[in-house]
């Protein structure tokens, strides 16, 4: 009986655990549009001139670090989603174009595939155990969280780049 009473309960509270997923997905995909213009103004308010620039020899250049960024963006999505990855890994940081309309615009698909692939994913599946990198398990949420993290990260160590440039960063976007 008390199997019975457990699997009524569980009936009646899947609609609103469902409903949270679904919430949670629509802030993730909001979170990543905003993340998406953001990053845009980095690369418009950055000098063509800019873009090869490298605080020390060791770093990356900005063109470089959007890249970088921009794979990572790729990979995780692909892995969380399950959608193939366009790109071969190592393939943008490498590209012997790194000019500013071309970096501008392998990012900014680079974030449309992350938005797409959020659009495409079942709410239902967010909570499934993945494998990234074939070590590191979480759920397809948590990638994606991650991932938005790790875009946070390196768009962010592009702000001494911009000011080493002589550029003004742009105003932070939280909402």
């Amino acid at each position: 009986m008390k199997s019975v009473k457990t699997f009524i309960v569980i009936l009646c509270l899947l609609p609103a655990f469902q409903a949270l997923q679904a919430q949670s997905l629509d802030q993730l995909i909001k979170d990543w549009e905003r993340a998406k213009a953001y990053t845009k103004e980095y690369l418009d308010v950055m000098p063509e001139s800019g873009y090869s620039l490298k605080p020390t020899p060791e770093m990356r250049s900005f063109a470089e670090q959007m890249l970088h960024l921009t794979e990572a963006n790729y990979g995780f999505a692909s892995a969380a989603s399950g959608q193939k990855n366009p790109i071969n890994f190592g393939e943008l940081e490498k590209a012997t174009d790194k000019s500013k309309a071309n970096v501008t615009r392998l990012v900014m698909e680079g974030y449309d595939f992350v938005i797409g692939s959020l659009k495409n994913v079942d709410p239902k599946t967010l909570p499934e155990t993945i494998k990234m990198f074939d070590r590191f398990e979480m759920t397809k949420e948590a990638a994606f969280h991650k991932c938005f993290e790790h875009q946070t990260h390196h768009r962010g160590q592009t702000t001494v780049y911009l000011r080493l440039a002589g550029a003004k960063p742009p105003q932070e976007k939280l909402f």
